[in-house]
C-alpha cells in the first residue's frame, strides 16, 4: 500500500492525456463538496439535540476551521508527498468524519459531531481541498484558471449532489419527515444518512486517489510554447517559496480578500435551506416548503459549481484582479439588493442569491491562479494551503455573523425577511473591505524569488 501512494508511482507515461485528471479531482471534491449541504439537515439537528442554531452552526465552523488549518500545516506535504497520498488520507478523515459524527447523534453526545463531521471531517477537506490543485496546474500551465476551475468545480457542485440525496434519504429513514414546512427528521434518521454518506464519498474518494496522475518534469502541452505567452503585468516567471511568500503583503491583501469574499457567501450558504421560507413567510408565498428549499439549496449549488468554473476560466482572458474586483464589488452592489428588494419576488430573490454564490465560487476557483501568477508554481499548493488560513476564519464568522443576529431576532421556524436585513448587509461591508484590498495587490518584489539554477531553470532550493 505504501509503494502503491508512493509520487513516483503516480508520474505519467509518454502519452497520458491530461484531460483523464479532472475526473479524478472531481471524485474527491465532489466527495468533500457536501460540507454545502448541511443546511438540509440542520432544523433536525437543533430539535434533537435541543440546541440553538448557533451550536448547531459551529459544527461547520468546526469543520470549515480545521480545513484552513489542515491546509497551512500539510500543504508542504501535499506537494511533495503527492496528490494520491494525499487523497487517500483525506478519504479515511473524510469517512471517519461521518462514522464518528453518526455516533455522536445517535448517543445525543454534541461533542461527538464536533470531533467528528468538525475536526477529523475538517481534516479530510484541508488535505482533499488543495491534494488535486497544484497538480492540474502543472499539467494545464497554459490555462491555470481553466485548470483550478475544473479541480474546485466539484467543491462547489457538491451540494447539488448532496442536498436532494439527502433529503431523499432523509424521507427514506423518517416516514413522518415528509417534506412539510416545518417538517424535521428524528435523530435516527440522521444518523442513518451520516453512515450512509460515509460509506458513499469513502467508495468515490478512493477512485480518485487510484487514478491521479502526476505531471512528468518540464510537461507543456502539445502546440504551446511559454516563450510565446503573453506576459500580463500582475505574471511572474520567477518562484517564491512558502516560507518567503507569507513575508510579503500580497500574501495578506489575498488573504484579505478570501477572507471578505468567503464570509460573505457562507452568510447565504449556511443558511440557505430556512432563508428562503423565511423570506415569503410574510409575503404572502407560502407555498415555499422543505423539498422547494432543499431545491434552493441545489440550485445555490449549481450557481457556485458554475462560477467557480466559469469565472476562473474568464480570468485567464481579463485577468486575476480585474475579475475579483467584479466577485467584490458587483457581488456587495447585488447583496444590497438582496437585503433591501429580494423578498419582493421569488425569482428576484432566487436570481440574486444565485449570482452572489457564483461569485463566491469564482472566488475559491481563481484563488490558486491567482497565487500562481504572483508566486509562480514553486510550492503554490502550500501557498494555497496557508492563504486558505482565510476560510477557516470566515467558516467562524461568516455562520457567527448570521446565527448570531438570527438568534437575536426570534426563533427559528419563526423569522420573517427583516430579521435577515442586519446581517446581510454587514456582509456588504466585508465586501468593499476586500475590494480595496484586491486594488493594492502589486507584483511580488525581486527580493522575495528564489534563486534560478541558470543550467536547470529550477529555483536553487528545489535542489
Amino acid at each position: 500500500m505504501a509503494s502503491f501512494l508512493d509520487r513516483s508511482r503516480t508520474v505519467a507515461g509518454p502519452g497520458y492525456s491530461r484531460w483523464l485528471i479532472p475526473p479524478a479531482a472531481l471524485a474527491v471534491h465532489l466527495s468533500i463538496g457536501q460540507v454545502y449541504a448541511t443546511s438540509v439537515y440542520k432544523s433536525s439537528l437543533v430539535e434533537h439535540f435541543g440546541a440553538s442554531l448557533t451550536s448547531i452552526g459551529v459544527i461547520f465552523s468546526i469543520a470549515i476551521v480545521m480545513l484552513g488549518l489542515s491546509a497551512a500545516v500539510l500543504g508542504k506535504w501535499v506537494d511533495h508527498g503527492g496528490p494520491r497520498k494525499a487523497m487517500f488520507t483525506a478519504a479515511c478523515f473524510w469517512a471517519a468524519g461521518f462514522f464518528v459524527a453518526a455516533l455522536g447523534i445517535s448517543t445525543t453526545q454534541l461533542w461527538l459531531v464536533y470531533l467528528g463531521y468538525g475536526v477529523l471531517g475538517g481534516i479530510g477537506l484541508g488535505i482533499g481541498y488543495i491534494s488535486p490543485v497544484s497538480t492540474l496546474i502543472k499539467w494545464f500551465p497554459d490555462r491555470p484558471g481553466l485548470a483550478t476551475g475544473m479541480a474546485i468545480m466539484g467543491f462547489g457542485g457538491g451540494a447539488l449532489i448532496a442536498s436532494p440525496l439527502s433529503n431523499q434519504l432523509l424521507r427514506a429513514y423518517d416516514p413522518a419527515f415528509d417534506g412539510a414546512s416545518g417538517s424535521v427528521a428524528d435523530g435516527s434518521a440522521v444518523a442513518k444518512l451520516f453512515v450512509t454518506l460515509g460509506v458513499v464519498y469513502l467508495v468515490a474518494m478512493l477512485y480518485g486517489a487510484a487514478t491521479i496522475r502526476v505531471a512528468p518534469p518540464d510537461y507543456a502541452p502539445a502546440g504551446w510554447d511559454p516563450s510565446t505567452r503573453k506576459q500580463q503585468a500582475m505574471v511572474t516567471t520567477a518562484a517564491v517559496s512558502a516560507g518567503n511568500a507569507v513575508k510579503t503583503p500580497q500574501f495578506w491583501l489575498l488573504w484579505v480578500v478570501l477572507f471578505c469574499n468567503v464570509t460573505a457567501g457562507i452568510g447565504i450558504l449556511e443558511q440557505a435551506s430556512p432563508m428562503i421560507q423565511d423570506f415569503f413567510r410574510d409575503g404572502g408565498a407560502s407555498a415555499v416548503t422543505v423539498v422547494a428549499a432543499g431545491g434552493f439549496v441545489g440550485l445555490l449549488s449549481l450557481g457556485n459549481m458554475a462560477g467557480r468554473f466559469v469565472w476562473s476560466s474568464t480570468s485567464d482572458v481579463i485577468g486575476r484582479k480585474p475579475i475579483y474586483m467584479v466577485y467584490l464589488g458587483v457581488g456587495a452592489v447585488l447583496y444590497v439588493l438582496l437585503a433591501l428588494f429580494g423578498q419582493s419576488v421569488t425569482a428576484v430573490f432566487v436570481l440574486l442569491a444565485f449570482v452572489i454564490i457564483s461569485f463566491y465560487g469564482g472566488g475559491f476557483a481563481t484563488m490558486p491562479a491567482y497565487l500562481r501568477d504572483l508566486f509562480g508554481t514553486f510550492e503554490v499548493g502550500a501557498i494555497h494551503g496557508r492563504v486558505l488560513t482565510a476560510w477557516s476564519a470566515a467558516g467562524v464568522a461568516g455562520p457567527l455573523i448570521v446565527n448570531r443576529f438570527l438568534d437575536a431576532r426570534g426563533t427559528p421556524g419563526e423569522l420573517v425577511a427583516a430579521d435577515y436585513r442586519p446581517a446581510l448587509l454587514t456582509m456588504v461591508v466585508l465586501l468593499v473591505v476586500g475590494f480595496v484590498a484586491n486594488l493594492l495587490i502589486k507584483p511580488v518584489a525581486e527580493r522575495f524569488h528564489e534563486p534560478i539554477d541558470q543550467t536547470s531553470s529550477a529555483p536553487a532550493a528545489a535542489r
